[in-house]
């Protein structure tokens, strides 16, 4: 699972009061804590530290539950922990609470491909582009699943007519060198995470 990813929410707009320069204070001060705390799971996040991770995310979300943003990094911190069912599920439920969010669902492909379901990685992926038809990220991602659906169908049209043997070989290396890793490190067929991008937030 990749590392965190940041989600920018406009802010609200603010409702004249008596007390302006007080509740513009009392809102910056709150500006400044949400992006500390974004800061903070961020960087424990790229360090490879989700448990610490999400004990800081926890401790944010308990003052502010439905912030999208904490919601995916919780997600993200749980992938990165090991507990794959559990972030599979506060994803779902980001994209149901949140369905105008395309990075949820191209990190939900990004799980499914991971265990090897392609075709809720396809769709998933489908979902994301329909929501951001010029989402790079997503773009990339379904040409690697649909590289794998290629490879899959191929070895089936293989097993059912074995004449097809050497011509079906030669598409599938080239397919296969295309998704070799870029390095040793690399794992291949990884998909990649989702981009940074400014997304509105839901009033």
């Amino acid at each position: 699972m990749p590392a965190s990813v940041r989600i920018h929410l406009l802010a609200s707009p603010c409702k004249p009061a008596a007390g302006a320069a007080i509740a513009l204070a009392l809102l910056l001060a709150g500006g400044t804590a949400r992006a500390d705390d974004y800061d903070e799971v961020d960087r424990l996040l790229r360090a490879r530290n989700p448990v610490a991770a999400l004990a800081r995310v926890d401790q944010a979300l308990a003052e502010r539950p439905r912030d999208p943003q904490l919601r995916f990094m919780r997600a993200v911190a749980l992938a990165d922990a090991g507990r794959t069912p559990e972030a599979l599920e506060s994803l779902q439920r980001l994209t149901q609470d949140y369905p105008e969010l395309p990075e949820p669902h191209n990190n939900l492909a990004v799980l499914h491909a991971a265990s090897g379901d392609l075709d809720r990685a396809h769709a998933a992926l489908q979902t994301a582009l329909r929501l951001n038809p010029d989402y790079a990220a997503a773009l990339d991602n379904l040409g690697d699943v649909q590289a794998r659906l290629a490879l899959r169908a191929w070895a089936r049209a293989q097993q059912l007519e074995p004449a097809l043997g050497s011509r079906i070989t030669a598409k599938a290396t080239r397919v296969r060198e295309a998704l070799a890793p870029p390095s040793p490190d690399a794992r291949s067929g990884t998909l990649r995470p989702a981009s940074p991008s400014p997304i509105p937030s839901r009033p």
